[in-house]
């Protein structure tokens, strides 16, 4: 194997491993936000026990995101921004998490080859 060769393989790994270190960075920096936001308490506690299973049932911004960062470091970082191009933002905090499973099943999908 050339040595041109050898360092177009180092800087596409270097490339992938700068993309994955800015989807951390990106959800470090959500998770520090959502911990500054305190929820109100629920009134009762049947009202308490229906919030905590909704959010069981809700997914989460980090499940997300580690699907992508994997994706990514598995060398699709192209299709892993398109995705989030797809759903109106520019990282994964711009989308609105109504679109976290479409987003999920797209990864599925790119994962499977369709």
């Amino acid at each position: 194997m050339s040595k041109v060769k050898l360092l177009l393989d180092v800087i596409s790994d270097v490339r992938s491993l700068a993309d994955s270190l800015q989807v951390l960075c990106d959800a470090m920096a959500e998770t520090e936000a959502t911990a500054s936001v305190k929820e109100p308490a629920p009134a009762n506690g049947q009202a308490a026990q229906k919030t905590e299973k909704k959010k069981a049932k809700e997914i989460k911004l980090e499940d997300v995101r580690a699907k992508l960062a994997d994706m990514s470091q598995a060398g699709k970082t192209a299709e892993v921004r398109d995705i989030i191009k797809k759903y109106g933002g520019t990282k994964l905090s711009d989308v609105d998490p109504v679109h976290y499973a479409n987003i999920l099943k797209d990864v599925e999908e790119a994962a499977n080859g369709k």
